[in-house]
């Protein structure tokens, strides 16, 4: 496993991997994060909604990646505490031997790494403690695990929402995808604004939580500038290639992705 945290794991401030977890109905969260998961609810009641809307989102478009489009290799930043459907589960469900690298900033995703390092005999995973905002170290050690001479799956669920400086942003998005060899895709979803929304996003502040920027769909369509959009474009996440599975199809979801193409 390459990296090792040395940051103190701090339960006393939430952090939106825990408060993520607890909305998906998950154990490894804390007091702090519980609570500003419910004040957060109480003023926008869809966020667990758009927390299993991103989940099933991973689903659809890691299947039709390592499935139709043949991608063997997956780069998930941002990955956030271990779930059920995470990106190697899916991927190796398809094909056994693809090769995944995750990696994330919270040690408590760290302590629990272990459990996105249940390859597949055939496959391989790998756990980063690295950050988007300083994607040449990211890809750097990814670079052991991964082929970057050969197309490569990115992903980047829920992320770049929490890098508010939009020239940061764009710069570390464009430093991975230009690292990316032709025919890799990306895959990206993020919070888009609305009245709940914003007031969602001003009960994080209040509570300590790391600073969100919520940015309109066209916004978060310019991280895929330069690349070949898939049909529909970026769009609310139960509206991207829904199947049979596929909830909340009938409702205006506030978190939006897209997956493109590197020509």
């Amino acid at each position: 496993m390459a990296g090792t945290s040395r940051r103190r794991l701090d339960t006393s401030v939430p952090h939106p991997a825990r408060v993520w977890d607890y909305w998906l109905g998950g154990t490894d969260n804390f007091a702090p994060d519980r609570a500003v998961g419910d004040a957060i609810t109480a003023v926008c009641p869809q966020l667990p909604i758009i927390a299993r809307a991103e989940r099933q989102f991973i689903g659809r478009s890691v299947t039709l990646l390592a499935g139709d489009l043949g991608v063997d290799q997956f780069l998930d930043i941002g990955t956030g505490v271990p779930t059920a459907g995470n990106t190697h589960l899916v991927a190796q469900k398809v094909n056994p031997a693809a090769r995944i690298v995750y990696v994330d900033n919270d040690p408590m995703v760290l302590v629990h790494a272990r459990d996105l390092l249940d390859s597949t005999p055939e496959g391989a995973t790998d756990y980063l403690d690295a950050d988007l905002r300083d994607p040449d170290p990211v890809l750097q050690a990814a670079s052991d695990i991964l082929d970057f001479a050969r197309p490569i799956g990115l992903m980047l669920m829920g992320v770049v929402d929490f890098v508010a400086d939009d020239t940061l942003a764009s710069d570390a998005v464009n430093t991975l995808v230009d690292a990316l060899a032709p025919g890799s895709y990306v895959a990206i979803a993020s919070s888009t604004p609305s009245a709940e929304m914003d007031r969602a996003a001003e009960v994080w502040h209040a509570h300590g939580g790391t600073p969100i920027v919520l940015r309109d769909p066209d916004h978060l369509a310019r991280f895929f500038e330069g690349l070949e959009l898939l049909e529909p474009g970026v769009v609310s996440l139960p509206k991207w290639r829904p199947d049979a599975a596929t909830d909340y199809i009938d409702r205006e979801v506030c978190q939006y992705g897209g997956v493109g193409r590197k020509p």
